[in-house]
């Protein structure tokens, strides 16, 4: 790369401007724009999330201040808050999604060759939500509760990064159980499920397709054991094959289903595992539900790391907009962390593109670690030839 160009360049030029193009073109958003085009509004939008701009008028501001930087990045003219903000409310949100899903496929087939620690060759998702609280007052049209406002982002993640593999957006009354059933299963691969989504309508959508499941069993789970297998783990008390006690749970899963019993050293509980998987080892059950905890990854990036605590619009459009593109920030960061190998964590990777935006360096040298070195010290036997 080149070193005379800004940070934020070198950044941006993972997203091309023939596909952004394209999907510009398909959601026919850019006619009648002669300055402030689509590629404009991601710059603004993509240096508020890497740099936690508090709001529109803030964005503007830093832009505003850097007029060869502006030029550099393909302003023409001074950024204006109201026409950012007049981009977020009316041009589609569909356009961001598209772009950010297009990034997944890069970001995932980085990452297919992460190991895991386990000697296993399938794919493992983990499924989950997390709700973003919003302002009742702002957001009523998102009522959550009778005092504030929220929204649900539903995804299955690759554990392998961890990477979303897509990423759902509703209303956070909607039960995340119910997303379940617009998902397409992949054959093989295994599904991380949480115990409050744990269906048996929903788990046969899974064994039907081909893939197999990993959950935790509810407290009032009825099942009627049919075989007993080995234990040969201390942390596995029992191994259990045979269905569902109650009629409609049968009749929802006539599948076998595997009930493994382990105990949590750490903890000192003992947890109840359901799976189909009716052949690896009841340790290995268990050892694959525990990397569920990278989902939580994740989603600290969005909530903790990410700029969607402050939204820059109060329209459905604009905060599906601001999202996607934070989104979108972060499977770019994950895509140079692992294209650069760079050392340390995404985290401080992305700390290091915070506070150098506009340096014009390579990206390399700006997150490689280097060695501190001091300068020389001075020779104190060495005379001066002239003394200032």
């Amino acid at each position: 790369m080149n070193s005379g160009r800004f940070v934020l360049s070198q950044i941006l030029d993972l997203v091309h401007r023939q596909r952004l193009d394209r999907l510009v073109e398909c959601y026919h958003v850019q006619s009648r724009v002669r300055h402030f085009g689509c590629r404009q509004q991601f710059i603004c939008m993509a240096l508020a999330q890497l740099t936690l701009r508090e709001g529109l008028r803030d964005i503007a501001t830093c832009l505003n201040a850097k007029p060869e930087a502006l030029y550099h990045l393909g302003f023409r003219e001074p950024v204006a808050k109201s026409t950012l903000a007049e981009a977020n409310e009316q041009r589609d949100w569909r356009l961001w999604e598209g772009l950010a899903k297009h990034l997944l496929r890069k970001a995932r087939s980085l990452h297919t060759g992460e190991d895991l620690g386990l000697e296993l060759e399938n794919t493992i998702y983990a499924l989950d939500s997390t709700t973003i609280n919003l302002s009742l007052t702002l957001f009523p049209l998102a009522e959550f509760r009778r005092t504030n406002a929220g929204i649900k982002l539903h995804t299955p993640v690759d554990l392998r990064g961890p990477i979303p593999t897509c990423i759902h957006i509703t209303a956070a009354r909607q039960h995340d159980v119910r997303w379940l059933d617009e998902l397409l299963f992949e054959a093989g691969a295994f599904y991380l499920i949480v115990r409050g989504c744990m269906d048996f309508k929903r788990l046969d959508l899974i064994a039907r397709a081909g893939a197999f499941f990993i959950t935790r069993a509810k407290d009032n789970l009825r099942f009627s054991r049919q075989q007993s297998l080995p234990v040969t783990a201390t942390a596995v008390r029992s191994d259990q094959i045979g269905k569902p006690t109650l009629p409609n749970a049968r009749k929802d899963f006539p599948w076998l289903l595997r009930r493994v019993c382990g105990f949590g050293a750490e903890t000192e509980s003992t947890l109840i595992f359901l799976t189909n998987h009716l052949d690896m080892p009841a340790l290995t059950v268990a050892l694959i539900y525990r990397l569920r905890w990278r989902l939580e990854l994740f989603f600290r990036w969005i909530k903790g790391h990410r700029r969607i605590k402050h939204y820059y619009g109060t329209s459905p459009n604009a905060v599906k907009t601001q999202i996607w593109i934070a989104i979108t920030v972060y499977l770019m960061v994950a895509i140079l962390h692992k294209q650069l190998s760079l050392p340390g964590t995404r985290h401080r990777t992305m700390q290091l593109l915070n506070v150098h935006p506009f340096e014009k360096v390579p990206l390399h040298e700006l997150v490689t670690e280097a060695e501190f070195k001091l300068p020389p010290a001075n020779n104190a036997n060495q005379l001066l030839l002239l003394d200032l």
